[in-house]
């Protein structure tokens, strides 16, 4: 089947049409805001500690909040804080249920709160992993005795007037879905599908989709796909985006960033949700930070240059990206040193700007070293330095002696100096830079920076060839339309040899949309060169000085691309801090699931479902295990989504009742009822005795 496209354009951000949902008196989708919202994580049936905390979520600008409704007792609580909230002066801002397993405790909740939340995978069907063959004939059955079991919840809702999202979660597909369609995108589709027919018949369309994961690619894959099969059977529903399971700190605030913003940039989503392992009033700045950044760039977007606006892709926009199936961008080989090689096989190289200036090299070699030494998994690999003149030749020369044993290659932006003095450089062997060595070039850097925007395309071209010829490798910072012009200045075999990055120079765009333009023309030029993607300032949509949004555009920029397959460098030029800047780099390829440089968490953000204190306990397994590179641990705070959304994770903690734990391996539950004041101990026990277990000693902590 071809799908139709997804969004109108994956060049510029523009906004995908829905209709309408009404949730209380506030709008999602249509011409409205994108809405942020949260959850409470306290006991539901505590209603004087949920009101308190819906009241605080609402100070910080939450606008739908989300409350646990595990049991019909539950449910019925929610009449009391929905009268305490509006009792506070918040009577519009709306409450939403969140239903698991139980249709009694959505029919219940109906009553009280503007908005259900169903989960397709558990409401009115199973999730016991059992394996079965289901013929054409055994699924209608299964199709319709779904439609018994969901249809009250969808007339009542219709006729109180209230909302409903259905949610469906990675973690937690029915049997039936997972044996025909697997655990995949596809999966979580037709399992919302099923639920939108069913409510469909009845007339019921005030119904938000939301497709959740805890690994970004899988989640950026089942919106897209979920939007294209909607568009084939006429649905415009609104999206709620969200990435689940993401954890604490920085992993956490950059995977939310990945899934949620690359959605947002391709003109998808109309509220969001944050998922954080920390207070929910945490998440509140990051989601308005996110959906601010968003709406900017969808104004942007929707205005032609003839003033008009625009609602259908441009004849001239084509894009051979498959953005329904993950694949690897086929690039050139390019050895950058014995250790660092760029191929479609190999995980992205992080290369790491100073910030100081060459003369400064004593300092430069202090920062690197002391990173390097601290972290060995995840390391300054390529260095990033600009020679401002002749004068900085002996610095030059002499950093390169103090790194030669800590770092791979040296990245040296040239775009400063003239033809001849490249030539001089390149010829230049400073006596500085061999003493004691066997090796007459140690001076000259392995990699050329030139940015042909501010040198000139003719200039750069010709700077390129020189250095091509010299058998120097070349990294060209272009735009898009200088690809064919490249192609015949330079000629094919050279342009494929050299590295390209987009051009920082070009300010107030859509980056990710024109690296996606960068990487259209290079394959209709034919060419496979590898592609470097370089956070700056420049290339940024709205940067604010604080690490928090830094940390946000690179996630959204580097991050989107890495899910589409594009990307063999990638560097943070935005961050001063040379350490800070390394680690986000790093943090960023495990996010978008490029490169392992640490342990994995897949932790849930805490709901009044939660057996144990989410936060702590989360904290004290990474104290224990966040040595562990390689290793992927899931936390959960109870079975909702535990077994399922551990289907990528080694080893799993999850609350099974109070005061006790289950152990996972993969999905199978080893050790039952353990008690919480023991169980991390036993989950490092369950780690060595499947023998992935290395003394903390032995690697350098993230922490």
């Amino acid at each position: 089947m071809i799908l139709p496209p997804y969004t109108v354009s994956r060049f510029r951000a523009i906004r995908r049409h829905t209709h309408e949902v009404k949730v209380g008196t506030v709008g999602i989708g249509g011409g409205n805001p994108i809405r942020v919202q949260s959850m409470t994580t306290s006991p539901t049936l505590d209603v004087e500690a949920t009101v308190k905390q819906s009241i605080a979520l609402a100070e910080v600008g939450c606008e739908i909040v989300r409350i646990t409704a595990q049991n019909v007792e539950a449910a019925r609580a929610l009449h009391a804080i929905r009268k305490g909230f509006s009792a506070a002066g918040f009577a519009a801002i709306p409450l939403v249920a969140d239903i698991h397993f139980l249709p009694a405790a959505a029919m219940e909740a109906a009553e009280h709160v503007e908005k259900v939340r169903i989960n397709p995978g558990n409401y009115a069907d199973k999730k016991k992993f059992s394996v079965k063959e289901y013929s054409d004939n055994d699924y209608d059955e299964e199709i319709e005795r779904l439609h018994e079991a969901f249809s009250p919840i969808v007339l009542k809702c219709r006729d109180l007037g209230r909302a409903m999202r259905i949610g469906t979660n990675h973690g937690s597909l029915s049997d039936r879905i997972m044996n025909r369609y697997g655990d995949t995108p596809l999966g979580m589709c037709e399992s919302a599908l099923e639920f939108l027919r069913i409510a469909e018949s009845h007339g019921y369309r005030d119904i938000c989709i939301s497709m959740k994961a805890s690994n970004p690619k899988v989640m950026i894959e089942a919106y897209r796909l979920m939007v294209a099969k909607m568009e084939l059977e006429s649905m415009h529903y609104p999206l709620h985006l969200g990435v689940t399971e993401a954890g604490d700190g920085d992993d956490a605030r950059i995977k939310s960033s990945i899934g949620i913003g690359s959605l947002l940039w391709d003109g998808l989503g109309d509220t969001i949700r944050v998922s954080l392992t920390e207070d929910p009033w945490y998440e509140i700045p990051v989601a308005i930070d996110l959906a601010r950044k968003a709406e900017l760039l969808w104004k942007q977007g929707a205005v032609r240059s003839d003033g008009a606006l625009v609602n259908e892709p441009l004849s001239s926009e084509q894009d051979a990206t498959d953005p329904y199936h993950y694949s690897r961008r086929e690039c050139e080989r390019v050895e950058l040193s014995d250790a660092c090689v760029l191929a479609s096989d190999r995980a992205p190289t992080v290369i790491v700007a100073t910030h100081h200036p060459l003369r400064e090299y004593k300092q430069i070699a202090a920062d690197v070293i002391a990173h390097n030494a601290r972290f060995k998994d995840a390391r300054v690999e390529g260095l990033l330095l600009t020679l401002a003149g002749a004068q900085d030749i002996d610095s030059l020369a002499l950093l390169r002696s103090s790194l030669r044993e800590w770092v791979e290659f040296l990245v040296l932006d040239i775009t400063a100096l003239t033809r001849a003095e490249v030539e001089a450089l390149v010829a230049t062997v400073p006596a500085t830079a061999v003493a004691g060595s066997t090796n007459p070039t140690s001076a000259i850097p392995d990699l050329f920076l030139i940015d042909a925007v501010a040198q000139g395309l003719d200039a750069a071209a010709d700077t390129a060839r020189h250095l091509l010829a010299c058998g120097k490798k070349v990294a060209l910072s272009i735009l898009p339309d200088h690809v064919p012009l490249l192609k015949a200045l330079v000629n094919q075999t050279l342009v494929s040899q050299c590295i390209i990055t987009l051009s920082s120079r070009v300010t107030g765009v859509h980056n990710l949309g024109l690296h996606r333009q960068l990487v259209e023309a290079l394959r209709a030029a034919g060419s496979s060169a590898p592609l470097w993607i370089r956070n700056t300032d420049e290339n940024t949509l709205a940067l604010q000085d604080f690490y928090a949004d830094r940390l946000m555009e690179a996630a959204i920029l580097s991050g989107g691309l890495l899910c589409d397959g594009v990307g063999d460098l990638i560097s943070v030029e935005t961050e001063p801090n040379l350490a800070k800047a390394t680690l986000l780099a790093y943090n960023i390829l495990q996010g978008a699931r490029m490169r392992s440089s640490k342990t994995e968490f897949v932790a849930c953000p805490s709901c009044g479902r939660t057996l144990f204190d989410l936060q702590s306990t989360t904290q004290r397994i990474r104290e224990r295990t966040g040595h562990l590179k390689g290793v992927t641990i899931a936390v959960m705070g109870c079975i909702v989504n535990g077994p399922g959304e551990m289907a990528d994770a080694d080893f799993g903690y999850v609350g099974g009742a109070p005061g006790k734990v289950n152990l996972y391996v993969g999905k199978t539950c080893v050790k039952y009822n353990v008690a919480t004041e023991e169980a991390v101990d036993r989950l490092v026990d369950l780690i060595k005795e499947h023998r992935k277990w290395i003394e903390p000693e032995a690697i350098a902590s993230f922490a």
